[in-house]
Formats: C-alpha cells, structure tokens, sequence
C-alpha cells in the first residue's frame, strides 16, 4: 500500500510525519531546560519496564506498569539504542494510523484527494501530534484496530483477525468491538466497496439476528464469524500463555484484572468520581465499581444493533461510549483546575471535580447525539436520492 493512496497523495502524509519529529527533538529540549517536562510521564515508565526485561526480570518490577511485557519488549531499543526510539515508532503509527483512514475512506466510496483531506483533521491535529510525539503508545492501537476494520471492509478475514487478536491483547478495551464485528460478518456487505446486499439478503440477515429468533446464535456463527473468532481467540490465548509462563499472575494482574477494578478517587472525571470517592471505605465499593460497567454494556449492545451495517462507524460510537462512560476519566484541560487545587493546594474539591465530570459527561453525550442525527439524515438522503 503506497502512502497516500494510489493517486499519490503523499505531500500532507509526508508533512504531518516532519512536524511529529520536530516535536519529538523538541521534546528533549524542553525535558533539559524547562521545569515541566515535554515527555509523557507513561513514556518513562514504559523505559523503566523496558530496561527490566533487558535485565531478565520482569516489567512489573516498575511501579504503575499496567501494560502487556509486549510493549516493554517493544522498546528494549530505548535502551539499547536511543530513548526516543519508541517516541518515533509511535509518531509513525500515527501517520499511519491516518494512511489506514485514508484507505478505509476510499473503500467507502471516497476519491483519494477528498480521502485526503479528511486524513488531514487528524494528520494536522495538534492533540494526535502532542499525544504521539510525547511518548504515549496509543497510535499503536489505533493503527491495530484501524488495520482490523480495513481488512474486514476488504473480506480478508484472516488478516482482520490477527491485527484484532493482537489489539486486544494489547489493551483489553477493544473486545467491545467484537460483537459488531460478528453480527456484520452475517453479510457480504462488507466484501467490497462496490458489493451491495440483494433484498433477499437482508431480510434473511433481519430475520437472522432478531433476538426473538430461536437460531439467533446459531445464525451468528457462519463460516465467517467461526474463522475471525477461532484466528483471533488463538492468537489472544497464545500470547496470553507466553506471558503468563513467564511473569505468571502478576501479569494477569496488571495487563487485564487491573483495568476491571481500577477506581481512581483523587482526580477522575468520571460521573462515577463521587460516588466511588464516598463509599471507597464502604464493604460495597468493589461491587458498586463492576455495577459501574452496566450502563456501558447496555449503550454497547444497542450501538451494536443499530449500526452494525456501517462498521467503521459502529467502533467509533463503541470508544466514544467507553470512554464518556467509564468509571475513570482522567481528561486533559479546563477540568484539571479544581484537580489542581486538590492535589497540589489540599483544598477540598471533590465536589467541584465530579461537577466538572458531569459537564463533560454532558458535552460528550451531547456531541454523541449530534453526530447520531447527521449520520441518520446522511443515509436517509442517500436512500431517497438512490429511489
């Protein structure tokens, strides 16, 4: 796959990748001469764990490493050849992860200037360009998941799976995608960019995946579905026993059943924040933090239904709700004010930190609906217009 597409849009790719370097370099300008440090203070950690494995112990020996060893033996040449080694693997991966949208967009229909352009809101976005250039490994993930959706558009069920297998296994998060990855393989929908559906395939998908069907399940599992579910399950369980053989169930601990029990009570906008901050002494804090997680998985399996057919679209509805509902946010800018008087002043805040996080939570959910409206009016005007 050429960079920029087959036409040759190169130039903003090219660009966007030069800007995130020149961050990186100032970065280490910032770090020397400046009391507030450039760099991700996750990027030391992910070093620190780096530097163990090189060692031969483990990565868990770094407090607050709550990641696969995969990513500590990702970085081992942080240590063996420069630290901002695994900052330019992630500036890159963020180009890429823009490449994959930009390949994504033109199977759906798109030339590859316009593709382009679209690329562009996330090429030239300063929080992508900030995020990646200070050492966080999230454009690791994105270019996964983004990998996953592009290979499954194109019916390269295989492929799909093991860029899906290895995303998960990376952060536990994108499982979520897994039920409307299924209920999208029940149709050649996805085979193709010009492929459409017969009539005769979509009433036998609607009758397919009612709830009220008896053979609901059984309809789930075709061929299709058996060989994503089978490549990416075995991949996930291989990597699993790899690691768990090695740093047994410290591992287990900090990659996965950490992220399920997690409860941060001193800076989280969650709207959960308060609530979890005045029972955390309670015999029921543990239970009230899993309850935490119905109104994410009841939201999850509705997007799932309703927007399934438009995959892309789905997984991001899936994120958005995750993490709008998830019972640690720990977001960046005006909310950190009233975080910053608690931690730093130990003025009492609490109240004012959840207040914050139910206005963010409103916001999200606000923009969640926009979005909805325009993509429901989008397709009904591409149906009328196709009539």
């Amino acid at each position: 796959m050429a960079m920029g597409g087959s036409h040759g849009v190169t130039g903003p790719f090219i660009v966007a990748l030069g800007i995130r370097v020149a961050l990186v370099f100032y970065g280490l300008y910032q770090d020397r001469s400046m009391q507030v440090k450039y760099t991700d203070v996750d990027y030391q950690v992910f070093t620190d764990a780096a530097r163990f494995v090189t060692q031969g112990a483990s990565p868990y020996r770094r407090a607050t490493y709550r990641y696969t060893p995969l990513l500590a033996w990702m970085l081992m040449p942080n240590i063996y050849f420069m630290e901002i080694y695994g900052k330019l693997v992630f500036i890159i991966c963020d180009v890429l992860a823009a490449h994959l949208m930009h390949k994504i967009l033109c199977l759906q229909g798109l030339d590859s200037r316009s593709a382009c352009w679209y690329c562009s809101l996330w090429l030239f976005n300063p929080l992508p360009m900030a995020v990646s250039s200070r050492g966080n490994a999230e454009a690791v993930l994105a270019v996964l998941v983004l990998s996953t959706l592009f290979y499954l558009k194109r019916r390269q069920i295989v492929k799909a799976a093991l860029f899906y297998g290895l995303s998960v296994h990376l952060k536990i998060y994108p499982v979520t995608y897994a039920f409307p990855i299924i209920l999208s393989l029940q149709t050649g929908q996805q085979a193709t960019e010009n492929d459409t559906p017969t009539i005769r395939n979509k009433q036998h998908l609607k009758k397919g995946i009612s709830l009220l069907n008896p053979m609901f399940i059984v309809r789930l599992l075709n061929k299709d579905v058996l060989l994503f579910i089978t490549v990416a399950g075995l991949e996930f369980l291989i990597l699993g026993a790899l690691f768990y053989c090695r740093y047994g169930w410290e591992f287990l601990d900090h990659t996965y059943l950490y992220h399920l029990t997690r409860r941060d009570i001193r800076h989280n906008f969650s709207p959960y924040f308060y609530m979890l901050y005045l029972t955390a002494e309670s015999e029921w804090s543990s239970i009230l933090g899993l309850v935490a997680f119905l109104p994410q998985f009841l939201l999850l399996v509705i997007t799932s239904f309703a927007y399934y057919k438009d995959l892309t679209f789905c997984c991001f509805l899936h994120t958005a709700i995750f993490v709008t509902f998830n019972k640690v946010c720990t977001s960046q800018g005006l909310w950190l004010t009233p975080a910053y008087y608690l931690e730093f002043e130990g003025q009492n805040t609490y109240l004012l930190i959840w207040l914050a996080g139910l206005l963010f939570l409103a916001i999200n959910c606000f923009i969640l609906l926009v979005l909805i409206s325009n993509y429901k009016k989008r397709n009904l005007q591409s149906k009328t217009n196709t009539e």
